[in-house]
């Protein structure tokens, strides 16, 4: 069974309920990842989301110069043109921070966090397919949230009741994209989306395992000593990998 077409469906669900949400200061900008680069998520999902996995990675939101510029999750520009062989258009937010431009594949700047995470993956996997044979990374959130500045808002920033409907539709997304993929192990790339994913059982009342690696942000001074040794073991230790 293709489950693509599902996923994508879902997707643009999600992106239905977040787009008439509005956010207060100090959130200056939102960008829509699944409205403006909504080509690059579905051409994600159609060529790797065909099959059920046994491993699902989850990250939080969007990076600047990852899933911003490409619309594929921790979307490092040249993984994804090189390695994933992905080619998607990828258009403009409604309001865009002159500091923080949607240049889509011609973005020259390097998304670390997704440099390192789809590097380790690559590494282990020199073809795609067969990482993604049993292996799939998507974002809790497809948000991206600025402050007048242009510096980069996470989602703890926001006001908690702004966050709550953001939430409820992320969650739904996810509940769907594990009742289509049925995994056996849920992996958050960080505490947050740990987080995220023991809510998402605890509804589902679902057998998978739950894990977290760390996240590969160069913000956390643990990944910068490493962080591709610490997470291969991390997968190691979890039963992920063998």
């Amino acid at each position: 069974m293709n489950f693509s077409a599902e996923l994508i469906a879902s997707s643009r669900l999600l992106s239905q309920d977040l787009l008439p949400l509005s956010f207060s200061d100090p959130v200056a900008y939102t960008y829509h990842t699944l409205d403006y680069a909504a080509e690059g998520n579905e051409q994600y999902l159609e060529k790797f989301a065909k099959t059920k996995k046994r491993v699902l990675f989850l990250g939080m939101n969007p990076g600047p110069f990852g899933m911003a510029q490409t619309g594929v999750p921790f979307g490092e520009v040249s993984m994804v043109k090189d390695w994933m062989k992905l080619e998607p258009n990828i258009g403009k937010p409604n309001r865009e921070h002159p500091k923080r431009p949607i240049e889509g594949l011609c973005c020259k700047k390097s998304e670390v966090s997704g440099r390192r995470l789809w590097g380790l993956f690559s590494e282990k996997f020199p073809e795609a397919k067969d990482f993604f044979a049993e292996h799939l990374v998507l974002n809790f959130c497809p948000l991206i949230w600025m402050k007048e500045s242009g510096a980069n808002l996470t989602p703890d920033k926001i006001r908690s009741q702004e966050m709550s409907a953001v939430n409820q539709a992320c969650q739904r997304h996810l509940r769907k994209v594990i009742q289509c993929l049925e995994p056996q192990f849920l992996i958050g790339v960080g505490a947050f989306a740990e987080s995220q994913f023991s809510m998402a059982k605890d509804e589902l009342g679902i057998d998978a395992k739950i894990g977290r690696l760390l996240h590969p942000s160069p913000a956390s001074p643990a990944a910068n000593r490493g962080w591709a040794q610490i997470a291969e073991a991390q997968l190691n230790d979890l039963g992920v990998w063998e």
